[in-house]
């Protein structure tokens, strides 16, 4: 295998993880071309390439240390976003049914299923440090050994494990939102969900809001938004009731989809701001014990490059 194909035979698994650490498409992307840069240079330089004794575990590590050195830089960057942050959803469509057509995942694809973490872990990373999260993520998530990621941290395995350990606990916090549910349960919460939000029912909304749900939303600034996540049962609802509510007030229509956000249900959707402008927006869930506990609203347009349109057909509440 040429030195090409080796490269691109990690490429997916690198753009993962770096994906994984840092929350941006683009940014992983970016990671990964700068991983394959120092291994075309490792190549040139005999003692360098000499050090290459396992491809894949040499290129997460040099890819783990760009990561790093990234989302040191993006804290900064962070605490002057206007409003609320979340990551660059990864929208999929739903899979068939095993059920309908005899359809089921081969071996890579279940792996890549696997990585998908979900949106509510990667809005808890955002309270790690940068060590804490290239930690967790390589260790909890990829299950790379403590030494390897010495390697990329410069420190000692035990240092590393230390680290993967503070970060579990943020990860496990009591007020981290949590997603337990398998693929039914998230069916039937997200479908109640939407059912609410149509009738404007508070009483029914509740029914599947934990206590102490959390709702995140990212305009980047170029719609108004909550500045702030809401919290607590009571006032998501009333928000989210109030953001339907003023749709039906001005005439728009809204439309929706069901697709998988970071391997999660989630809902996409579209509807005309009351400036007239088209709001196009991804909706991702964390469901728990029969109830919602984190919604997540993606509506800024730089994070949504290639979000394909809905149709006619995509109304609200959406089709199942």
């Amino acid at each position: 295998m040429d030195t090409v194909a080796e490269f691109e035979a990690e490429r997916g698994r690198l753009t993962a993880v770096a994906y994984r650490m840092l929350g941006s498409r683009s940014e992983a992307e970016d990671a990964v071309q700068e991983t394959w840069l120092r291994y075309a240079s490792a190549l040139g330089d005999p003692a360098a390439r000499a050090e290459i004794r396992n491809l894949g575990g040499w290129l997460t590590t040099t890819c783990a240390r760009i990561c790093l050195d990234v989302l040191r830089s993006a804290r900064v960057r962070r605490e002057t976003y206007p409003g609320g942050w979340l990551p660059e959803p990864l929208v999929s469509p739903l899979p068939p049914a095993p059920e309908a057509d005899g359809y089921a995942p081969d071996p890579a694809e279940r792996a890549v299923r696997r990585e998908q973490v979900g949106t509510a872990l990667m809005v808890v990373l955002e309270r790690l440090t940068p060590e804490q999260r290239v930690a967790f993520v390589l260790h909890d998530v990829f299950a790379v050994p403590f030494a390897r990621i010495a390697e990329a941290l410069g420190t000692s395995p035990e240092a590393a494990r230390q680290l993967a350990s503070r970060a579990r606990r943020v990860v496990h916090a009591p007020d981290a939102p949590r997603h337990t549910a398998d693929a039914a349960e998230q069916r039937r919460v997200v479908a109640a969900f939407a059912a609410a939000t149509e009738s404007g029912d508070l009483t029914a909304l509740l029914r599947v809001l934990a206590p102490g749900v959390l709702l995140i939303s990212d305009s980047g600034g170029h719609f108004p938004s909550a500045r702030r996540p809401v919290t607590g049962a009571d006032n998501v609802g009333r928000f989210v009731l109030g953001l339907f509510g003023r749709a039906g007030r001005y005439g728009q229509r809204v439309l929706g989809r069901p697709v998988l956000v970071d391997g999660v249900l989630g809902l996409q959707m579209e509807t005309v701001h009351t400036d007239g402008r088209p709001l196009r927006l991804v909706v991702a869930f964390a469901v728990a014990e029969g109830r919602i506990t984190g919604i997540f609203n993606q509506f800024n347009p730089d994070k949504l490059p290639d979000l394909p349109g809905l149709g006619t057909d995509d109304g609200w509440p959406p089709a199942w």
